[in-house]
C-alpha cells in the first residue's frame, strides 16, 4: 500500500505555513484566513457548521471566530427565531481581504497542479475527494465518541 498521508500532510503544512507568512501583513495568522473564507463563502453560517466544514472542534473554531470578530473582519448576528443561535458574516473589512486570500489560493492551486494534464488534474481531484470522504466518515465516527479498530 502506498503511503499517501505523509505527502498530503506535507502539502497542507507547507501551504499553511506559506499563507501564515504571506498574510501576516494583514494580521491573519494561524489559519484564520480559512475561517474568513468559509464565512464569506457561506454567509450566515453557524459556528457548529463552520467547525464541521473545517474539521475542527467547536471550541477551537469559537476562539478563531472571536479573534476575527475583535479584528473587525466578521460579525455575529442573532437568529430571528432562536436567540442562542448566532449567524456569522464577513464585515466590509473582511470582504476587502477575501479577494487577496482567493488569489493566493488560486495561485497555490496552479503551482500544485503544474505539469499535470487536464485529465490528470481531474483524476487527482476525483481521487482526493474520495479520500476526503473516507476520512470524513472516520472523523464523524470518532467525533461522536466512536473508537476506530486498527
Amino acid at each position: 500500500m502506498e503511503e499517501i498521508l505523509r505527502p498530503i500532510g506535507m502539502i497542507a503544512r507547507s501551504l499553511d505555513s506559506i499563507s501564515n507568512i504571506e498574510f501576516k501583513n494583514i494580521d491573519l495568522t494561524r489559519g484564520q484566513y480559512l475561517y474568513l473564507v468559509r464565512i464569506e463563502e457561506n454567509p450566515g453560517i453557524i459556528l457548529e457548521k463552520l467547525a464541521n466544514i473545517i474539521k475542527i472542534d467547536k471550541t477551537t473554531a469559537a476562539r478563531a471566530v472571536q479573534k476575527l470578530e475583535k479584528q473587525g473582519l466578521i460579525k455575529r448576528t442573532n437568529d430571528d427565531a432562536n436567540m442562542k443561535i448566532k449567524h456569522l458574516f464577513t464585515t466590509e473589512k473582511g470582504k476587502k481581504i477575501y479577494p487577496l486570500i482567493k488569489r493566493e489560493n488560486d495561485y497555490s492551486n496552479q503551482v500544485a497542479l503544474n505539469g499535470l494534464s487536464v485529465e490528470e488534474q481531474r483524476l487527482l481531484s476525483e481521487y482526493l475527494l474520495k479520500v476526503a470522504d473516507n476520512i470524513n466518515q472516520d472523523w464523524e465516527f470518532v467525533k461522536s465518541g466512536g473508537r476506530r479498530k486498527y
